[in-house]
């Protein structure tokens, strides 16, 4: 745009000089012979139509464009400006969109700041600060180079920026002299408050939080303390020891009177960069150390493979014990159940011979009343024959009354069914059963009638 202006400025200077020079028709003079000699030709037609005003207009034309970008610019996203006046004031930009310029000098800053450790190799464009790696030493001697990537913000107030911008004048002073030296030794300080083995045990997002806290605001001070442990190891299934002393560190930050951390302030804070994104890349550790870490990573491997060959052999143990219980309680069982058979046949048999005894019991008792009743009949018919030999019978009458009883108690005992089973208890002192009693009161009729009939 300045080019064309300029270019403009200079063509309407050009016509508004040369345009007097020009002339609108042919010019003649007489010659001494009396003849029109043309001295001047008209102008070309595409010269006359650059009049007096048709140049001046081009002359501002020309001036607008040349003063117009020294009024007015661009801003564009991503970055803030640093203006210095023809008067010397200073001011800043920091929105994008078309500012006012009014003949200010702008230096143009990246509102974002990348450094970075760098590979041979990697695409370095958009990177402001590159990086070798950096070297730190952990606490327990075990040296390593860390490659990170960070990122910072400008600062978002004018009054920072235009300090920052007068301090540092370009961005490639500020990364290079301020950014990358402050990153590498927060880095390197950082080391002192881990441990390798620490770090490779679950500490690595400590490590990374411990950065970014000491570059939004500022170092820790720190104190380290050393310790030494003896590990006192008994080897199993004997009287034997294993003592090992092993060395341990503790780093605690200070605190203040008021129980906050000490902060060692540094250039990022103090010029109010935020730190917008830390992000470790990688911890490479010493190949010494790394040996020793595979070393303990097979011995660990062996100690838990030799662990799982243990517990798999006492799974084996205790399976098989668990199978004899297994096959024990189903013997148990087993046998039990025998048993029971057996004692429910018993029981059974014996409750068929209680039965049996008390339907025996029943059938008896049911015989003796039978035979009571029988006995009762006799005694009553032979009471009744006394008191007819007692009223005067004549021996004829008593001799057919005697036949009639023999007949009807020999009918009465031919009547009588006795049990198939018999329980017969032994004599006292009042004799047999009453059948026994029956056929012996009988008999005794008889030899009572036997002798009544001889005398």
């Amino acid at each position: 745009m300045i080019l064309f202006g300029i270019i403009l400025l200079i063509i309407g200077l050009i016509t508004l000089i040369i345009r007097p020079l020009l002339s609108d028709e042919d010019q003649f003079k007489e010659n001494n012979s009396g003849h029109l000699e043309k001295i001047k030709s008209k102008s070309p037609t595409w010269l006359l139509m650059f009049s007096r005003r048709v140049s001046i207009a081009i002359i501002i034309s020309g001036l607008t464009l040349v003063t117009l970008p020294n009024l007015f610019f661009w801003a564009e996203p991503g970055y803030q400006y640093f203006l210095v006046y023809p008067n010397g004031k200073k001011s800043a930009i920091m929105t994008e969109g078309i500012k006012f310029r009014g003949f200010a000098k702008i230096t143009p800053w990246q509102k974002f700041i990348d450094v970075k450790v760098v590979n041979p190799g990697d695409d370095t464009d958009d990177i402001e600060g590159q990086m070798d790696p950096i070297p730190i030493r952990f606490i327990d001697q075990v040296t390593a180079t860390t490659k990170l990537s960070t990122r910072f913000q400008l600062p978002a107030d004018k009054e920072s920026f235009i300090e920052l911008a007068i301090e540092f004048r370009s961005l490639q002073n500020l990364a290079q002299n301020t950014l990358i030296p402050t990153v590498r030794e927060v880095v390197s300080n950082t080391g002192y408050m881990f441990a390798a083995q620490d770090y490779i045990s679950g500490s690595a997002s400590d490590f990374r939080v411990s950065i970014e806290e000491q570059l939004k605001d500022g170092a820790f001070s720190v104190e380290k303390t050393e310790y030494r442990d003896t590990i006192i190891t008994a080897i199993e299934q004997g009287e034997r020891e294993i003592k090992e002393v092993q060395t341990r560190y503790e780093v605690n930050k200070r605190k203040d009177e008021n129980g906050l951390f000490i902060r060692i302030p540094h250039d990022i804070n103090e010029n109010n960069i935020i730190v917008a994104q830390v992000i470790v890349d990688d911890v490479v550790l010493e190949q010494v150390f790394k040996q020793r870490l595979e070393a303990q990573r097979d011995e660990s491997a062996k100690r838990q493979l030799e662990q799982q060959k243990i517990k798999t052999a006492k799974d084996a143990q205790a399976r098989i014990i668990a199978e004899g219980e297994r096959d024990k309680a189903g013997e148990r069982v087993t046998q039990e159940k025998e048993q029971v058979k057996a004692l429910i046949s018993i029981e059974t048999k014996l409750k068929q011979e209680e039965t049996n005894k008390k339907l025996a019991a029943i059938a008896l008792e049911t015989e003796r009343l039978k035979a009571t009743a029988q006995k009762v009949k006799a005694d009553a018919e032979s009471y009744q024959n006394a008191k007819l030999v007692s009223a005067g019978l004549t021996p004829q009458q008593e001799a057919e009354l005697q036949k009639q009883i023999a007949i009807g108690v020999a009918q009465q005992v031919a009547k009588i069914k006795f049990p198939t089973t018999m329980i017969i208890s032994g004599g006292g002192d009042d004799g047999g059963t009453p059948l026994e009693a029956l056929i012996g009161a009988a008999m005794t009729k008889q030899l009572t009638s036997s002798g009544k009939g001889g005398n």
